[in-house]
């Protein structure tokens, strides 16, 4: 990190479908922002839309894989992470050179960019591995003053698997009042735990010796420091605390409370600006609280044995 509080850092927001992380890069933004930092989203979910709707932006950005070079499995130059590890070139973008189709803004003077969608490319154009590795490897040098960025990751635990944990500094996670979502958080934990271990990724399938060593350089220098979970949808106190009780066995600490707001679900039905004060105060708890275990936390386990 190279500024105060949050500076610097990137967060990944992930979830199991429908628990609502759209949602809370939405207003987790808008209290970053209002905060005094420099927000970037990248919307790095290759099927669901309607983020910029939700966020206000005044327009859906161009994907960066056209900026990029689109797919590999088009011709393009973009290829799957877990295929080819090695590092996305021209992944750090200064804004004042990035054309400004790609570039999309809120009122707040949040910045949006799109990572690419899947649902454009026709039949047969492939898995989603060129997203993940945008969202894995992508830096904005010229955000600004206290520069934050958010990545809204593809629902499911897909590209954490891929490695997007390696180059985020936090990671929050959606909980909705199911056990798939409950689950999901446990799981996104204990992959943590396992990468601040040192714990090597699985790289059977590289028969080229440089690329095994590459990802398992990438693995050992992880940045990620923990996992916090964002309760969300939460009807009633009684659920709040049920949530509370089941993640206190192997998942990560509770940071924020979203609580359920049926203006919301017709905000996204309608594609309007999500607006809702009680989450917009959830959202300021949340980048509380991760500004609080930011300057808590001990180093990453790379970097306390350079």
């Amino acid at each position: 990190m190279d500024e105060t509080g949050l500076g610097g850092t990137r967060i990944g927001v992930f979830g199991k479908g429908g628990s609502g992380k759209s949602t809370i890069t939405v207003f987790l933004a808008r209290a970053l922002q209002k905060a005094g930092y420099s927000v970037v989203v990248l919307d790095a979910d290759s099927t669901n839309h309607g983020l910029a709707a939700a966020l206000g932006a005044d327009r859906e950005p161009d994907p960066l894989l056209d900026h990029f070079g689109g797919m590999v499995f088009s011709g393009g130059r973009v290829t799957c992470p877990v295929d080819d590890p090695t590092p996305l070139a021209g992944a750090h973008v200064r804004l004042d050179r990035l054309p400004g189709r790609f570039v999309a803004g809120t009122p707040e003077g949040v910045l949006l960019l799109t990572a690419g969608k899947l649902g454009a490319m026709g039949p047969g154009a492939g898995c989603d591995g060129p997203v993940a590795k945008i969202a894995r490897d992508l830096r904005v040098d010229d955000q600004g003053p206290n520069p934050v960025t958010l990545v809204d990751f593809k629902a499911g635990f897909e590209d954490a698997a891929r490695g997007a944990l390696t180059t985020v500094d936090r990671a929050v996670v959606a909980v909705d009042p199911t056990i798939a979502a409950l689950r999901m958080a446990r799981h996104l934990e204990a992959l943590v735990v396992e990468l601040r271990r040192g714990t090597p990724p699985a790289t059977r399938h590289l028969e080229a010796p440089e690329l095994v060593e590459l990802a398992n350089r990438l693995f050992r220098e992880a940045r990620v420091r923990g996992v916090v979970a964002a309760l969300n949808r939460v009807p009633t106190g009684a659920v709040e605390a049920h949530l509370r009780h089941e993640l206190e066995d192997g998942g990560p600490p509770v940071a924020a409370v979203f609580p359920a707001d049926p203006a919301i679900g017709e905000q996204w039905l309608e594609g309007r600006r999500l607006g809702s004060a009680t989450l917009l105060h959830a959202g300021r708890d949340l980048a509380g609280a991760l500004e609080r275990m930011t300057g808590a936390e001990p180093a990453p386990a790379a970097t306390r044995e350079a």
